[in-house]
C-alpha cells in the first residue's frame, strides 16, 4: 500500500511508521489519520512484524492538528464533527490495543494529538530537548479523544496541571511523570530504540499480545475475586500453550526458544 502522509521502513522484524509531513511539522489531518489507521491494520495481519516503532520525519514529532483541517472543521455540522472525531478516537484505540508491541520515538515538539499518539504506544522514548504540550484549551477546545491514554500515562493530578494550563512539559518532566519511559541525548535515540526493540523480540509474540491485554484488563477495575479467578485462568492457559511449553522446554534445555531468530 502506498501512502501520502507516511513512510514505512522495515529492518528485520521491526517496522517503523514515519509520520511524513515535515513541511507542516507532521500535523494531523484526516488523510494522516486514515492512513495511519490503515497501516496499523495491515501490520496487525503480518506475522513477520514483531515490533512497531512510531516516528516522525523532520524537525518535530507532531504539531497537533493541521490548520487547514481545523478550518474545514469549523464549518462541519454536529454530525460531521462527531464522525470526524470518532476517526481519531478509533485510531488511538487501535494503536493502544495493537497486537504488536509499539514504541514511540519522539523528538522536537510533540503537541496536542501527538501527545495522544505517544501515550497510546506501549513504550516511549524521547530525545532530551523534546517539549510536550497539551494546547487545546488555548483555542477553546479540550483534549478529549486523547484523554484516556494521557491520563492513564501521567495520572489525573498531573493531567489537571497540563490540560488546564497548556504549559510546555520538557522531556525530563515527561519522563518523571511517566509519559515517556526514557529520555536520552538526541544522538542516542536510535540506539536506545534498537535496544528496546531487541528486548521485545526476545519475548514470545503470543505472550506479548496476551500481556498487553492483561495490563489493560487488570488496570481497569478493582482487585476482587473475578480478577483473581481471571488471572489464574490466564496463566493456566499460557502454561498449556504452544509458546509456554516451548519456552519452558527451552529454559530446561538451556537453549533459545524457537521464536528468537
Amino acid at each position: 500500500m502506498s501512502y501520502t502522509t507516511l513512510e514505512l521502513t522495515k529492518e528485520a522484524a521491526v517496522t517503523t511508521i514515519w509520520l511524513n509531513r515535515p513541511d507542516v511539522r507532521n500535523a494531523f489531518n484526516d488523510t494522516l489519520i486514515a492512513e495511519l489507521d490503515a497501516a496499523l491494520v495491515a501490520l496487525a495481519a503480518d506475522d513477520a512484524v514483531r515490533v512497531i516503532v512510531l516516528a516522525a520525519r523532520g524537525a518535530a514529532f507532531s504539531a497537533g492538528a493541521d490548520l487547514n483541517w481545523m478550518r474545514r472543521m469549523a464549518n462541519y455540522s454536529d454530525e460531521e464533527n462527531r464522525a470526524d472525531a470518532l476517526k481519531l478516537a478509533r485510531l488511538l484505540q487501535r494503536l493502544a490495543t495493537h497486537p504488536r508491541p509499539t514504541i514511540a520515538r519522539v523528538h522536537g515538539a510533540c503537541y496536542a494529538g501527538g501527545v495522544g499518539l505517544v501515550a497510546a504506544c506501549d513504550l516511549a522514548i524521547a530525545a532530551a530537548p523534546t517539549v510536550f504540550c497539551l494546547t487545546e484549551v488555548r483555542i477553546g477546545l479540550i483534549p478529549a479523544t486523547i484523554a484516556p491514554y494521557v491520563v492513564r500515562a501521567i495520572g489525573p493530578r498531573a493531567a489537571s496541571r497540563y490540560f488546564l494550563t497548556a504549559e510546555t512539559m520538557p522531556a525530563p518532566v515527561a519522563h518523571t511523570l511517566g509519559l515517556v519511559h526514557d529520555c536520552v541525548a538526541p544522538q542516542e535515540l536510535d540506539v536506545a530504540i534498537a535496544r528496546w526493540a531487541q528486548h521485545l523480540r526476545q519475548g514470545a509474540p503470543g505472550a506479548i499480545e496476551a500481556c498487553k491485554r492483561l495490563i489493560r484488563d487488570v488496570a481497569s477495575g478493582p482487585l476482587g475475586e473475578p480478577v483473581i479467578a481471571d488471572t489464574a485462568a490466564r496463566i493456566a492457559a499460557a502454561r498449556a500453550s504452544v509458546e509456554g511449553r516451548e519456552g519452558v522446554q527451552a529454559f530446561l534445555e538451556r537453549r533459545k526458544p524457537r521464536w528468537i531468530e
